[in-house]
């Protein structure tokens, strides 16, 4: 799950670079489509029985949720502000907890729930909407946070789907009905990427389907809500790729909330681990 933040941050930093050149509509799908490209060869290795999942029904109601998600999200994203955007998208390890509880008969110990407060604490400490960040419940906001528990969903359905099919089968499907529901979208918006930008656009693609994998494989052998206090990992790969790329120094309430997260999660996974 660790691995996962990491590549999702790293594929969300050049998704917000080619944002700024193509369609975001585009670039999401081709994110997806190309994603599915790069899993394909996976799945074929074990034969081409190994296509067909065996929950059609679950595959496409977790594709329904993903897309559902992501097109709340592209829909906010011109509306909020970074703050917001932080904020609002960990939140979604609180839904994911309550849904385990809810759906999934997960037992949610004290220590996850702690970790898991604890984490957005820390997120809190960074961002501090109180400081100006949020000036109102504006639309964008809204629908931001209603992408929240929609991209929940998705990830609850995935660990259902665990239990019986493999993570390179669930992955493709994933990209697959992603990349179908979003089709339309992308139509309306298309242009033809140049040589650099298809080159930007395929490495999302293999990002995208490798931090999906790392999910998967964490999904299948420990409880979703076990893993969602690392999650907020996320925040502290941001600022170690600002330090790397750009140079950026973190400032004081980002290294304060950055350990806060960092505390929490490896707590956690001492507790885990001991089966506490």
């Amino acid at each position: 799950m660790a691995a996962t933040g990491l590549l999702f941050t790293v594929l969300n930093a050049v998704l917000k670079k080619m944002s700024h050149e193509l369609d975001p509509w585009l670039v999401g799908w081709l994110r997806y489509a190309l994603g599915a490209l790069v899993v394909l060869p996976a799945v074929l290795r074990a034969g081409v029985s190994r296509l067909a999942p065996s929950r059609h029904g679950l595959e496409f109601l977790r594709g329904v949720f993903h897309a559902g998600g992501l097109m709340l999200w592209f829909a906010a994203l011109p509306a909020v502000s970074l703050a917001e955007l932080t904020a609002i998208g960990f939140s979604g390890p609180l839904f994911v907890c309550l849904g385990a509880v809810l759906f999934l008969g997960e037992r949610m110990s004290g220590a996850r729930w702690l970790a898991v407060l604890a984490g957005f604490g820390g997120v809190l400490l960074v961002v501090q909407p109180w400081a100006g960040g949020f000036a109102g419940a504006t639309s964008g906001t809204l629908l931001m946070l209603a992408s929240a528990p929609v991209f929940a969903g998705s990830f609850l359905v995935a660990k259902v789907l665990t239990r019986h099919d493999h993570p390179d089968v669930i992955v493709l499907w994933q990209h697959l009905w992603v990349a179908v529901l979003m089709l339309p979208f992308a139509a309306a918006g298309w242009t033809m990427p140049d040589a650099r930008q298809w080159a930007l656009l395929v490495l999302c693609g293999l990002l995208g389907a490798a931090g999906h994998y790392c999910m998967t494989r964490a999904l299948r052998v420990a409880d979703i809500s076990a893993t969602q206090p690392v999650k907020f990992l996320e925040l502290v790969w941001a600022g170690l790729l600002g330090f790397a790329v750009f140079g950026t120094v973190p400032a004081g309430w980002t290294l304060a909330g950055g350990a806060v997260i960092l505390a929490s999660t490896l707590w956690l996974a001492q507790r885990e681990s001991r089966g506490t």
